[in-house]
């Protein structure tokens, strides 16, 4: 047994009711026994088992009351998973799935994916199981408040900066926000996604989705080809899955689905602007896609848009979206690549599916990292008390995504073959984080 499985084994041990965890862990440990072995480094098996542990993990009861004037609880969390490269960075999401194996998988990934940027950024991910769908505003900001009452005790600028995810989006940062000022009594830069009116990055909303645009025009790039024509499945309805439409539909792609929980959307023509424009001020209101009365595409209740006729996929919606079965259908298509705009969205078995079928995988931590990016550069703006414009956030925002790119090309391409992008964005994730944490005495 390598001294690589050694360390997975006791994490199967600790972690065995955390698949999900334990799936992202054994993804990255894959590309790093050769790694170990070509450098003959048994330190670097130290830095996976370090970076394999959080730091802390922190868990509370959010106590709220609703519209009935009766008290309710949920359980809060915050996994600070790894400082060694900055304060600690990432998201809070709100969601009746949350629980610690979804937390500590993020947290896990938000290190690798941070990482990538160059930026000096820790990772970690925090939220809460609970579900704002059927809530009303009241109760949402009730609970935002609620929630960063007890979050406040352990977060700071110079500490941990969270960001918005899944149910939590620049309204609920501003709840947030407020609550920890009327607490520490200080306006800084403690959350990163905030309203550009009060130190918010323009362009912060859009960052993910355009990333995942501007990392899939590189790989094309890199084999010669563009995006203009291409026909491009994304699932998801939220901003990641919206404004990788918007940039999609910026380079001349054909966007011709989107989808939620309850089924998908369908274009048959091509999303047009008109469209898009009109579900990104719906789903601002909180309106599912299922009740939008203008949506002027089929929408197919029970479907994922896996399996139509596509150049590309864009997974956006959430982890483990694309099952064995899915690949399959993907692999049917003639897709030529799967571009991960969510955190993880195919399984372990998919995986394996889709590379037998030689379909390029560009992983999340790679293509997604955009919108941690922009929340890089949103704390670098609140240091400074400066706010940049659209233009400069996003041309740094390009320049990230390019060297992210090249950076999976230097770790992931063998023998002048095609590249692994996978493979890329684990090693050079990894050797960053391995570089920084040799300083520490740790390994």
């Amino acid at each position: 047994m390598s001294s690589i499985e050694k360390v997975l084994e006791r994490l199967r041990t600790a972690h065995e009711h955390q698949p999900t965890f334990l799936q992202a862990v054994e993804e990255v440990s894959e590309h790093l026994e050769a790694h170990v072995r070509a450098h003959e480094d048994d330190s670097l098996v130290r830095v996976f088992e370090v970076l394999t542990r959080p730091d802390r993990v922190i868990e509370f009861r959010v106590d709220w009351e609703d519209d009935n004037g009766d008290m309710r609880s949920n359980r809060g969390f915050r996994v600070q998973f790894n400082n060694v490269l900055g304060p600690y960075k990432g998201g809070i999401r709100f969601s009746a799935a949350v629980d610690l194996d979804t937390l500590l998988f993020l947290g896990f990934e938000q290190t690798f994916k941070n990482s990538l940027t160059g930026l000096p950024m820790g990772g970690a991910k925090g939220g809460a199981d609970f579900d704002p769908r059927d809530r009303s505003e009241r109760e949402i900001t009730r609970f935002c408040k609620a929630f960063m009452t007890q979050l406040s005790h352990h977060i700071g600028p110079d500490v941990d900066v969270p960001a918005g995810d899944i149910g939590v989006g620049t309204r609920e940062i501003g709840y947030m926000f407020q609550q920890y000022k009327q607490i520490r009594n200080v306006h800084q830069g403690v959350l990163t996604g905030k309203d550009a009116s009060f130190g918010g990055s323009l362009i912060r909303t859009e960052a993910t989705g355009y990333g995942c645009v501007y990392f899939t025009k590189a790989m094309l790039e890199e084999q010669g080809d563009a995006l203009e024509g291409k026909r491009c499945l994304v699932s998801g309805a939220g901003n990641v899955a919206l404004y990788t439409a918007q940039k999609l539909l910026d380079e001349g792609a054909m966007v011709c689905s989107l989808s939620d929980s309850d089924g998908t959307a369908w274009f048959e023509g091509g999303l047009s602007r008109e469209q898009l424009q009109n579900i990104i001020r719906a789903r601002g209101n909180r309106v599912r896609l299922s009740d939008m009365e203008n949506l002027t595409g089929e929408y197919e209740s029970e479907t994922s848009p896996w399996g139509a006729e596509a150049d590309l996929c864009f997974p956006c919606a959430t982890q483990n979206e694309i099952d064995e079965a899915d690949a399959g259908k993907i692999c049917e298509s003639g897709a030529m690549a799967v571009i991960e705009g969510a955190n993880m969205p195919c399984t372990a078995k998919a995986h394996a599916k889709l590379l037998a079928g030689e379909v390029v995988i560009a992983p999340s931590k790679a293509v997604n990292a955009g919108g941690v990016a922009v929340s890089g550069l949103e704390i670098s703006q609140n240091r400074m008390r400066l706010s940049w414009d659209a233009e400069r956030v996003d041309a740094r925002l390009q320049e990230i995504m390019r060297d992210i790119h090249d950076a999976c090309v230097q770790y992931g391409r063998q023998d002048d073959g095609p590249v692994d992008y996978q493979r890329g964005a684990n090693l050079a994730a990894f050797e960053q984080l391995a570089r920084a944490l040799k300083f520490t005495g740790l390994v």
